[in-house]
């Protein structure tokens, strides 16, 4: 049996919505985030060293990182699908868009969401000038236009094809939801990218995106 660590409000709702799309049969074991620092339990430790989710577990095996799940999943139990044949132009898509989730968009999410913790964080009066200078000019010089680039070009991607991956849904999109539903809630995605936001309605209105929200509890990307 897969068992499924799903932390509230995080990505491994990624992982319940596939879990869901591939019809596999599974144990979710819910974990709440501390209400103060919305830090992870501790004992998410002894699922993982890490303490972090999402991390599965299917008979002696564990695996973490929502990439590698995704991954192993299909493997494992995916029987052929949510994934383009192997050696094709679809696949190739698919195994970019995989990885861009995390290791382009993701982090200049994160750097934003950071900044602007510390932009509205208490601070004495007389250095919150400098503190709210500094993350503003971190913001605007960097952040800001990474963010203005990656939005364009995967608007410019997903208004050429229906699909991450291209004409056929696929795991890429779901890994591709957290970074496109971060930038909706506080990254500038808006009406000026009508493609992803169309997009995000077509991954909305999926019967197995709804029962992984039954499934899982509330979910929100923004802290």
């Amino acid at each position: 049996m897969i068992t499924l660590h799903h932390l509230e409000n995080s990505r491994s709702q990624r992982v319940l919505w596939l879990l869901e799309e591939l019809g596999l049969p599974y144990e979710l074991r819910l974990y709440r985030r501390d209400p103060k620092t919305l830090f992870a339990p501790a004992e998410l430790r002894r699922v993982h060293p890490l303490g972090k989710s999402p991390v599965i577990t299917d008979g002696d095996i564990t695996v973490a990182e929502s990439g590698a799940i995704i991954e192993y999943l299909l493997d494992a139990h995916g029987a052929g699908s949510l994934r383009p044949p192997a050696g094709t132009a679809a696949a190739r898509r698919f195994t970019y868009w995989l990885h861009f989730a995390e290791g382009s968009a993701m982090p200049f999410l994160l750097m934003k969401l950071v900044f602007d913790k510390v932009a509205a964080a208490p601070v004495p009066f007389f250095i919150k000038p400098v503190v709210k200078g500094i993350a503003a000019k971190v913001t605007d010089s960097f952040i800001a236009p990474n963010l203005t680039r990656q939005l364009a070009y995967m608007e410019a991607e997903i208004a050429r094809e229906p699909w991450f991956a291209g004409t056929d849904f696929s795991a890429a999109d779901i890994q591709m939801s957290y970074p496109v539903e971060a930038a909706a809630a506080r990254g500038g995605l808006g009406a000026d990218h009508p493609a992803l936001a169309g997009w995000l309605e077509r991954i909305h209105a999926r019967p197995a995106y709804q029962q992984a929200l039954k499934a899982g509890g509330p979910y929100s990307v923004t802290p």
